[in-house]
Formats: C-alpha cells, sequence, structure tokens
C-alpha cells in the first residue's frame, strides 16, 4: 500500500548531536517526529526542549508509537535497539557501522532479514552528487570495465575526542578504519557493484592518539588525555574481489602527511577522479582517434546535503512499499571486511573473507 513521507511516525534513538543532526532532516522533509529515546537525562532534556516531543529513558515506550526508528547511539548498542525495531517490523534506518563486533553484525543482519521491514543502513556518501554522476557513468558503460578503486580517507589531526567512546575498543569496535574506513569500503565496493570479497591484508596502526603530546588545531569532542585510547588512528590495507577486481584504502584520524579525501576509479574507457569532502571531479582517458591524445575533463555539480538524500531515499521507500534488508546485507559485508583488515594486522598476513 502506498503511503506519504507524512504518515510515517518516527522516533530516533540516541539524542546527542547526530540524532540531533537527523532530527532537523526529519523537519526539513515533513517527517512527522514523535519521539526520542535516551539514557542521558541531560540529552532528553535538551531534545524535548528543543523539538517539543516526547521522550524516554526506555526504547520500547518509544516503538510502541512508531513506524520507523533512526538509530544513532555508540556502535555496541546498534544491536539491542536495531533487533528489536526488526522484530516489531519497525524499519530502521541505523548509523553506521553496522555494530562493534563481527557477531553482533551477524545478529543484526539475521533479524533485518526475518523482518517485513526496511532496513538501511548510514552510508550517506552514496548520496553525494558527484558520487550519483561516477555511478550513472559507471552504469552507462562509460568508464568501461572497472578493475580497481583508491579510496583515501585521511585527516591530518582529526582524533574525534579522545577518551569520548569513539576512542574505546570495548564501545566503538576501532578507531579510524571503523569510523572513517567503514565510510571508504563501501563507497568503494558499492561503485564496484558490490562484488564477493574474497581476501583482504591490512595493518591498522595507533600512533598518535596515545602520545601525552598529540599537537592538533581542533578536535569534534573534548580532549580528555591519551588514558583509554586503545584503538587505531590509522589504517593501510588491500581488498581483493572474487573475480580480482581491487580496492586500496588509506584511512586516518592522525597522520603526517596532507589531508586526501581523493577516490580514484579506474576503468579500462576511463577513469574518474573525485574528492569525496568537496566534490571536485574529473574524467581522465586516452584515445587514438586522429593523432593519439590524453583527455582530462572537469565536471562541475552542486555540492547536495548527504544525509537529506539519505533520509529522503529511506522515508520514499517505505511511503512507495519497497522494503528489504539489501543495505544491511551489504553493511555486513564492510563489517566482515573490517573485521578481516583487524585481524590481519594482529596476525601478519592476509585473511580470507567469508560469506
Amino acid at each position: 500500500m502506498t503511503t506519504a513521507r507524512g504518515d510515517i511516525r518516527t522516533g530516533i534513538v540516541g539524542l546527542g548531536n547526530i540524532g540531533r543532526y537527523h532530527a532537523e532532516r526529519l523537519l526539513e522533509l515533513d517527517v512527522p517526529l514523535v519521539g526520542g529515546m535516551d539514557v542521558a537525562t541531560d540529552a532528553r532534556a535538551r531534545f524535548a526542549g528543543r523539538y517539543d516531543v516526547d521522550v524516554y529513558d526506555d526504547y520500547r515506550e518509544l516503538y510502541d508509537d512508531v513506524d520507523a526508528v533512526i538509530i544513532t547511539t555508540p556502535n555496541k548498542y546498534h544491536e539491542e535497539y536495531a533487533v528489536e525495531a526488526f522484530e516489531r517490523d519497525l524499519h530502521v534506518l541505523l548509523e553506521k557501522p553496522l555494530a562493534h563486533s563481527l557477531e553482533s553484525a551477524e545478529r543484526i543482519a539475521a533479524a533485518a532479514a526475518d523482518s517485513d521491514s526496511l532496513g538501511t543502513v548510514g552510508f550517506n556518501n552514496r548520496f553525494a552528487n558527484t558520487v550519483r554522476i561516477v555511478k550513472n557513468r559507471i552504469e552507462r558503460g562509460e568508464l568501461g570495465d572497472v578493475s580497481h578503486v583508491e579510496a583515501n580517507y585521511v585527516r591530518r589531526r582529526g582524533i574525534p575526542g579522545r577518551g569520548s567512546w569513539f576512542t574505546r575498543r570495548q564501545i566503538a569496535g576501532g578507531g579510524a578504519l571503523i569510523d572513517l574506513g567503514v565510510h571508504a569500503i563501501d563507497l568503494a565496493l558499492y561503485l564496484l557493484g558490490y562484488p564477493t570479497v574474497a581476501e583482504v591484508t591490512g595493518v591498522a596502526r595507533g600512533e598518535f592518539g596515545s602520545q601525552e603530546e598529540y599537537a592538533y588545531l581542533e578536535m569534534w569532542g573534548d580532549d580528555a588525555g591519551p588514558a583509554g585510547f586503545d584503538v587505531d588512528d590509522s589504517a593501510s590495507a588491500f581488498i581483493r574481489t572474487a573475480d580480482d577486481r581491487t580496492i586500496s584504502l588509506e584511512v586516518a584520524w592522525a597522520t603526517n602527511r596532507p589531508v586526501n579525501n581523493e577516490f580514484v576509479v579506474r576503468g579500462t574507457g576511463s577513469a574518474a577522479v573525485f574528492d569525496l569532502l568537496d566534490g571536485d571531479l574529473s574524467i581522465h582517458s586516452a584515445s587514438a582517434a586522429g593523432p593519439d591524445h590524453l583527455e582530462d575533463t572537469s565536471i562541475e555539480t552542486r555540492q547536495n546535503d548527504t544525509h537529506t538524500e539519505e533520509q529522503r531515499t529511506f522515508f520514499d521507500s517505505i511511503a512507495a512499499g519497497d522494503v528489504g534488508d539489501e543495505s544491511v546485507r551489504q553493511a555486513l559485508t564492510v563489517q566482515r571486511v573490517i573485521d578481516g583488515i583487524y585481524r590481519s594486522s594482529e596476525t601478519g598476513g592476509t585473511v580470507a573473507i567469508d560469506g
């Protein structure tokens, strides 16, 4: 049955910065925000004051009143909230990554597969206009056979907040690799059409976050110092698919090199090079039509709000009756790759990826 975005009663679990960010976009899209849940009293009070909705300290009470839920909690708690939502056949938009561990991610994916609802994981970069242009050109065959993606998501100094849950393995599941790498891996696999991943090799390093003297200019959260910092702040990896396509990955919260958010999508017809954050896009090819020559073309487009487009797609799919767990299954593949890179780093060898 077709419905409308304005009929989809939606709640948010996790009322911190990301939760409020999603709430603002619900208002833009005229999706009814009916409530929120958080274990923190202050977060509930701020949210209720800003949005004039009911807030709860028990997510089950929220779930009684909604058709869809957006989950923005720390990674460790994704499973508890997502599994119950899927079991109730609520539609779920779950912020990345799928979970803090592969085992937890598998349980979420199993619940999504058994549900009659829509499950979507927040890989918002897919919705960037630049990415859409590249994906469209791939689908039209303009890049030829795409065989390799160079995926970079590198900050010079950008640890989110030492001492926060982001820098504690027990809660986050990892550091830069699971925070930034999850986006880069998904985007690379998405542009390749999500082929089966065969094996990975990589190294995850924690070189800067544990230093007493950590020099930085800005930080997303407060700097509580190195105590408890037990995650990676950079990772390098190589991913091979079952059909011998490849991805080279560089991610970092902190490293002594310039910022780099460049993706290179190499095909036999041409290559696309774009910046993940600023949207610069160019196409590179060679031709023997006439004198041999090389072609470099710059493409300019509008920057767009990827989270708004992500939500628009999510709610329009619900309204159209399009449900399923494809996004969750793809997120599980990303989680397997991340788990494989961490295991490769620990063992010093190549790791086969199951599933």
